[in-house]
C-alpha cells in the first residue's frame, strides 16, 4: 500500500488470497498479522557510507552471514511493542534491509524506529535525499512454522520458516503458535527470502517515487495542449523550458538506467551462492504490486511528455530563429542607413564643389 493514497490508491486484490490466509491462521492457530514496509526516501544510497554509518552507531551488519554486502545491507532492529514481547521479558527483533536505490524495507519494525533510521541515522549517506517526496509501501505477511518455501497470497506474504532439521509432522505440539516468537531456529534461507521479498518491494516502492515525480511533472504541463489548441503563445521563458527538459530527461535516466527498476533479475541474486528459487519471490511481489504493467504504463507517460518536451524545445528554437532574423534585419537596417547617410555626404559634398567651381568660373 502506498503512503501516497491519494494519488495511487491500493490495489483492490480478490477475496482468495484473504480466504486462503484465513484458512492458513485457523489450520496452524497463527493469529497475528505482521507488517513489511518499504520507505524511498533519497534517489540512493551510498552503501559504504550507510555501513559506516551503521556501525558508529554500533549495529551489526549481516547477521546471519548472507554475503550479500554490498548488494544490500542487513541489520536488526528491536521491536518494543508489548505485543511482541517473549516470554520471560526478551525483545523480539525486526529485519531492516536497505538498497543502493535509496529504499529501506523493514519487517516487523515498529514505524517510530524505521522512521528515525530513514530521517536521522542514513541521512549522511543518501545521495539527493527527497524527505518530502517520502514514498511509503507496506504488505501484510505471515510466517508459517509448517513450510519450507514462501509464497504470497493476494496482498499477503506467507513467509515458510520452518528449517530442514525440523521435524516434518507440522502440528508440533511442543510449538506454542499463540505467543510470538522470534525464530529461535532462523535458518538463512528465511533471511534470504525476506531480502528477495524485500527487493521486490523496494523496486515497487522506488517505481512509486518516479510515478509521483512523473505525476507532477505532467500536471505542470497540462495548459500546453489546450494553449496550442487555440493557437496561443505558450508562456514560458527559455529557463522554463530548458528545466523542464532537465527535469524529463532525469525521470527517464532513473527509470531506464537504473538496472534494479527493468532488470528481470537484479544483480543481487547472481551474487548469492544459495539455491533457494528466490528470484522466483522476487517475482512474485512484482506480479503482485502490477509492476512490470506499472512500468509499461510509465513509459508510455514518458513518450507523451517527450511529445510535450519537444513542443517546448521547437517553441524554443523558433523563439530564437525569429530574434536572429529581427537581429540581422536590424543589421542590415543600420548596414543601410550608414550607407544612404555616406552616399547622402557625398552627395552633399560633390554639390559644394560644383557651386565651388561655377562661382570660380563666374568670377574669371
Amino acid at each position: 500500500m502506498s503512503k501516497n493514497s491519494e494519488k495511487r490508491p491500493k490495489m483492490n486484490y480478490s477475496q482468495a488470497g484473504r480466504s486462503w490466509v484465513a484458512a492458513l491462521t485457523l489450520e496452524t492457530g497463527l493469529t497475528w498479522v505482521q507488517t513489511v514496509t518499504a520507505y524511498c526516501a533519497a534517489e540512493q544510497y551510498d552503501i559504504a557510507a550507510v555501513a559506516k554509518v551503521l556501525k558508529d552507531s554500533a549495529h551489526h551488519l549481516d547477521p546471519y552471514g548472507t554475503g550479500l554486502y554490498p548488494q544490500v545491507v542487513h541489520i536488526e532492529l528491536p521491536n518494543q511493542t508489548p505485543s511482541r514481547r517473549l516470554e520471560g521479558g526478551g525483545v523480539v527483533t525486526g529485519d531492516v534491509f536497505i538498497f543502493p536505490s535509496g529504499t529501506v524495507v523493514a519487517w516487523d519494525v515498529p514505524e517510530s524506529t524505521v522512521s528515525f533510521l530513514v530521517s536521522r541515522t542514513l541521512v549522511p549517506a543518501a545521495v539527493h535525499p527527497h524527505p518530502d517526496q517520502l514514498e511509503e509501501e507496506d504488505l501484510e505477511y505471515l510466517e508459517d512454522p509448517t513450510r519450507e518455501s514462501s509464497t504470497i497470497k493476494g496482498d499477503t506474504i506467507i513467509l515458510g520458516t520452518k528449517s530442514a532439521s525440523e521435524p516434518s509432522n507440522p502440528l508440533n505440539p511442543n510449538l506454542d503458535h499463540d505467543t510470538p516468537t522470534n525464530n529461535q531456529i532462523r535458518p538463512i534461507d528465511t533471511v534470504l527470502a525476506k531480502i528477495a521479498f524485500s527487493s521486490g518491494l523496494a523496486r515497487s516502492t522506488k517505481l512509486a517515487v518516479l510515478e509521483t515525480l512523473l505525476s507532477t511533472y505532467l500536471s505542470s504541463t497540462l495548459s500546453i495542449p489546450r494553449l496550442l489548441s487555440l493557437g496561443s503563445r505558450l508562456p514560458y521563458t527559455r529557463t522554463t523550458i530548458l528545466q523542464k527538459t532537465g527535469q524529463l530527461l532525469s525521470l527517464r535516466a532513473q527509470l531506464n538506467l537504473y538496472s534494479e527498476l527493468t532488470d528481470s533479475l537484479p544483480d543481487l541474486f547472481w551474487d548469492s551462492k544459495y539455491e533457494l528459487g528466490l528470484e522466483g519471490y522476487y517475482d512474485m511481489v512484482g506480479r503482485a504490486l502490477d509492476v512490470g504493467v506499472r512500468i509499461k504504463v510509465l513509459n508510455g507517460k514518458l513518450d507523451y511528455a517527450t511529445e510535450i518536451a519537444e513542443v517546448l524545445r521547437g517553441q524554443l528554437s523558433e523563439r530564437h530563429g525569429v530574434r536572429l532574423e529581427w537581429i540581422i534585419i536590424l543589421l542590415i537596417t543600420v548596414e543601410v542607413g550608414f550607407a544612404v547617410r555616406q552616399e547622402f555626404k557625398e552627395y552633399r559634398e560633390r554639390k559644394e564643389l560644383e557651386s565651388v567651381s561655377g562661382n570660380v568660373k563666374e568670377g574669371s
